[in-house]
């Protein structure tokens, strides 16, 4: 219970402050799409240029603790792929959209939230680790998939066109690429401008919740409910139960191990809707799927703290 009260509904209550805004029309919701954008395009990216640029890359990229996290997601991909197309009768586009529900986990706005309450800011290096190439991975991951089963026609260099554009328009990837050059050129940054860095990326999660909350409030389920039941099911369940027995096997130290895990049993974040708008496949089952599963995920995450050692 005390892990309910200390660590879980702390985060969901802030998200419950953003739905209740736009609700009771405190706020509008071009104000919360606008704050969400500043969020995802400014405040986010700063945050992960500090966490990167900081991160000790030679003790952070352990190849261990990305292989059991990446191991998993891209099975829970193919498996919501496969599941999508062969059990549900989808076509192969809207699969694609449905694999990376599974495929992306809310490592950011969710993952650093509950791993900071949970174990401390301390713990943060590994799931800084792991989120530098959440981004890239996964958008490298759905897109290619995409543009094959879109562009079957196209030459392998098209398709990679398409992929790197796509990824390279993407600002969170831009933010943790020059955090990355920061820290492998060692390249000095004036007292003045980290401080503002720190100020910025001490209210990205909170303003990044808050604004989550209130997109979540116009996400009215609708669509194929036994299709989000098996998003939910592999992205709750699944994905982190094989990220445990890969991280158990790799025998990942326990706050790398903690990290992996809780990462990975988040629910699917917002980046899955902005996914499947970008070809306009599967959008309802999108945003359906992040609200009912970032609702279900207050038990799900629950359950995983009360066993993670």
């Amino acid at each position: 219970m005390a892990i309910l009260l200390d660590v879980l509904l702390p985060v969901f209550f802030v998200i419950g402050a953003g739905y209740l805004s736009v609700m009771l029309r405190l706020y509008s919701g071009n104000l919360i799409d606008n704050l969400l954008k500043f969020t995802q395009t400014f405040a986010i990216p700063v945050l992960l240029f500090k966490g990167m640029s900081e991160l000790d890359l030679a003790q952070s990229f352990d190849p261990a603790l990305l292989g059991s996290f990446y191991t998993g997601a891209f099975l829970s991909f193919l498996t919501g792929l496969l599941g999508a197309h062969y059990m549900f009768g989808r076509d192969w586009e809207s699969s694609v959209a449905i694999g990376f529900c599974c495929l992306f986990s809310n490592s950011l706005m969710l993952g650093l939230s509950i791993t900071e309450r949970a174990y401390g800011s301390n713990a943060l290096e590994a799931n800084f680790a792991i989120v530098t190439i959440h981004a890239p991975f996964c958008y490298c991951i759905g897109i290619t998939a995409m543009e094959i089963v879109k562009s079957q026609q196209k030459s392998f260099f098209g398709i990679l066109k398409n992929v790197l554009s796509a990824m390279f328009q993407n600002a969170i990837i831009l933010g943790i690429l020059l955090g990355f050059l920061v820290n492998i050129f060692n390249i000095p940054i004036h007292k003045s401008v980290s401080d503002a860095v720190t100020m910025i990326s001490s209210a990205a999660l909170t303003l990044a919740l808050f604004s989550m909350g209130g997109v979540l409030f116009r996400y009215r389920p609708s669509g194929d409910f036994t299709i989000i039941a098996m998003i939910c099911v592999i992205s709750l369940v699944l994905h982190p139960s094989l990220v445990w027995m890969f991280a158990t096997q790799a025998s990942l130290n326990t706050e790398a191990f903690r990290s992996a895990v809780l990462t990975s049993a988040m629910a699917p974040g917002i980046n899955c809707y902005i996914f499947a708008s970008m070809y306009g496949k599967a959008t309802r089952i999108a945003a359906s799927t992040v609200l009912i599963s970032t609702a279900l995920c207050l038990f799900t995450v629950w359950g995983w703290l009360g066993v993670l050692p």
